[in-house]
């Protein structure tokens, strides 16, 4: 399974935080260190993180609604992040938001590739797509190699694909394995929007699901596409994709890759005092439940 634990976690200095949305005491001396020194920096501290609660900006797209405690940013710092978990940046993210203690994450990026027509809703072939899937998780482990990073395979279905024709959300999760030999888990959820979809990429260990997935779900209510982007406001002469929702699974008009968060080996390399930064994160954000590393497609 994947490594667990604080090593798992990006940590924030005080200075990271803003004051005005920070409830949390400030870090004892006992926290910071035998001597009193603040943990040491990382490149995360230089995050432009957003607290909630509040709203965070997926560019000209959508919005999601940050619940208070949880962190946001927008598409810069996505993608500085998925650069440390050693996932190759797609330059279609447009947000990464997290609980309070980091346990789960979700990331968004949306495919300007037109409106997606549902008409083969009842045509989804869990077998195929599956195949496709890992095709294109193969396809995406060359620029892993490349970077020396550690490859995926993509194991079974999770949660086989489905589609809601109210909300036009379609849902799957993957289970999939590190060459490490780490598990993880990626739920993916499209949205259909006028001019493409939003993808949401749900990214946790295969113990965390249950606990993760009711609150992704709620935070994914406070998810809205911006005023002529919805799917409903479609009109005549709008871009319609080149494929249906058989494809966005199978990979869209790009390569559908298992993605992971292996922050945690990177972790060991930028924060040697790892005990001791694991009990200033405690401190510093109220943590108290187990925390665990994670994953995402």
């Amino acid at each position: 399974m994947l490594e667990l634990a604080l090593l798992a976690l990006p940590t924030l200095t005080p200075s990271a935080r803003p004051q005005d949305s920070d409830p949390s005491p400030a870090p004892s001396a006992e926290s910071q260190g035998q001597d009193g020194e603040a943990p040491e920096h990382s490149p995360l501290d230089e995050l432009d993180w957003k607290f909630g609660p509040g709203e965070g900006d997926l560019a000209s797209w959508a919005r999601v609604q940050i619940p208070e405690g949880w962190r946001f940013v927008g598409p810069r710092d996505t993608r500085k992040l998925m650069e440390m978990m050693q996932n190759p940046v797609t330059m279609t993210e447009t947000g990464f938001l997290s609980p309070p203690e980091m346990q789960w994450f979700a990331v968004f990026e949306f495919d300007e590739s037109g409106y997606v027509e549902d008409s083969d809703k009842d045509e989804l072939d869990a077998d195929e797509m599956l195949e496709s899937l890992k095709e294109g998780t193969e396809a995406g482990n060359e620029a892993r190699r490349e970077r020396g990073w550690a490859t995926l395979e993509v194991l079974d279905w999770e949660v086989p694909p489905h589609y809601d024709e109210i909300t036009h959300n379609l849902e799957w999760a993957t289970r999939a394995r590190s060459s490490d030999g780490g598990l993880v888990i990626n739920h993916n959820t499209r949205l259909l929007g006028r001019r493409g979809v939003m993808s949401v990429t749900l990214v946790v260990d295969p113990e965390g699901l249950a606990a993760a997935l009711p609150e992704f779900k709620q935070a994914l209510g406070g998810y809205s596409f911006k005023e002529g982007q919805r799917y409903t406001e479609f009109a005549s002469g709008d871009k319609v994709a080149e494929y249906g929702l058989t494809a966005l699974v199978a990979g869209g008009a790009g390569v559908v890759a298992a993605k992971s968060g292996l922050l945690g080996k990177l972790w060991k390399l930028i924060l040697p005092a790892v005990l001791a930064v694991g009990a200033f994160f405690k401190k510093l954000f109220g943590g108290g439940k187990k925390e665990t590393a994670r994953t995402r497609e």
